[in-house]
C-alpha cells in the first residue's frame, strides 16, 4: 500500500490568492493608488464647492455695484472657467499625471490664441472697459468714430448706432473706448445751435424779439436752461444771430428742423431781410 505524502500546515503560504496576487500586493496597490485617488476626488468636490461660491459671491458683488448684464455673464462664465481649469490641472497633479508639460500647452495654445485674434482682444478690452465706466447706455445720442446715433446695443466687441438715416452703424469697441466720444444725453438736455443773417439795415431789436418769442412758443424748447438769441457774427454781408434753443435729447431733431423753418417764416412775416450773395458786375469802357 502506497503512502500519501503528509503535508504539513506550517508550511502552506495562506497569503498566495487564487489569482497568484498577495494581499500584500493588493495592500500595496491600494495605498499607493487608493489614497492619492481619494484625496483628488475629496480635492474635486471641495474645490467645485469653493468655486460656486465665488461665482456666486461675484455675481453678488456686480449686481450691488450695477455691472452690464452682458458684461456680468461673461466676466462669470469666464471665473468659473479659469478656476475649473486650476482645479482640474490640481487634481491631475494629486493624481501624479505631470502637469508642467500640461501647462506649458495650455500656455502655448494661449500666445497662439493671442496672437490670431488681437484685434479682437483689443476690442474685447475696450467693451469691458466701455460695460465698467459706462460713458454711454443704451438710448443714449452719441457722437464717436466720425458717426452719430442712438446707442442701440452694446455688445462686447461692438456697439451698436442707429444713424439719423435710420442706418445700423456698428464700432468696434477697441477704437471707441479709447477714442472720443460725445455723450449728449448724459446731462438730459441739448442744446440745438443755429444761425441766421439779418441785413445791416434792419432793426437787430425786432429779429432777436421775434426769434426768442418763436422759441418760447414751442411746448418742446426747455425753459431751463432759457432759449436765447444773440448776435455771433458781424460778417462781410449780414449780422448774423445765433438762433440756441435747449430740449431734451430725444425731441432734438424736431426742434432743429422746427426752428430752421420758422426762423425763415418769422423774419419774413417781420419783414426782415435775409442777404444772400450778389452777383456783381463790372463794366469796363471800350
Amino acid at each position: 500500500m502506497i503512502q500519501e505524502p503528509v503535508v504539513q500546515a506550517d508550511n502552506l503560504d495562506l497569503n498566495i490568492s487564487p489569482d497568484g496576487f498577495s494581499l500584500e500586493n493588493i495592500t500595496g496597490y491600494a495605498l499607493e493608488y487608493g489614497i492619492p485617488l481619494l484625496k483628488a476626488i475629496l480635492i474635486y468636490i471641495i474645490g467645485a464647492f469653493i468655486i460656486k461660491k465665488l461665482v456666486k459671491v461675484t455675481s453678488k458683488l456686480m449686481d450691488k455695484r450695477d455691472y452690464d448684464v452682458t458684461l456680468k455673464k461673461f466676466l462669470t462664465s469666464l471665473l468659473k472657467w479659469v478656476l475649473t481649469i486650476l482645479l482640474i490641472v490640481t487634481v491631475a497633479g494629486t493624481l501624479g499625471i505631470e502637469t508642467a508639460s500640461f501647462a506649458a500647452i495650455l500656455a502655448a495654445a494661449g500666445l497662439a490664441i493671442g496672437l490670431a485674434l488681437q484685434g479682437s482682444l483689443s476690442n474685447f478690452a475696450g467693451g469691458v472697459l466701455i460695460l465698467i465706466f459706462k460713458p454711454y447706455k443704451i438710448g443714449d445720442l452719441v457722437e464717436a468714430q466720425g458717426e452719430l446715433g442712438v446707442v442701440k446695443e452694446i455688445d462686447i466687441l461692438v456697439t451698436k448706432l442707429i444713424t439719423p438715416a435710420n442706418k445700423l452703424a456698428l464700432i468696434p469697441n477697441g477704437p471707441m473706448a479709447n477714442g472720443n466720444i460725445i455723450n449728449y444725453t448724459a446731462e438730459g438736455k441739448m442744446r440745438v445751435d443755429t444761425t441766421v443773417g439779418i441785413g445791416y439795415g434792419e432793426d437787430m431789436k425786432q429779429a432777436k424779439d421775434a426769434l426768442l418769442a418763436m422759441l418760447e412758443s414751442n411746448p418742446k424748447v426747455l425753459k431751463d436752461p432759457a432759449p436765447s438769441v444773440n448776435v455771433s457774427e458781424l460778417a462781410e454781408s449780414s449780422v448774423n444771430l445765433a438762433v440756441r434753443p435747449y430740449c431734451a435729447p430725444e425731441d432734438y431733431w424736431d426742434v432743429y428742423f422746427w426752428t430752421i423753418e420758422n426762423t425763415k417764416l418769422v423774419l419774413d412775416r417781420e419783414k426782415i431781410e435775409i442777404p444772400y450773395p450778389h452777383a456783381v458786375e463790372i463794366h469796363k469802357e471800350a
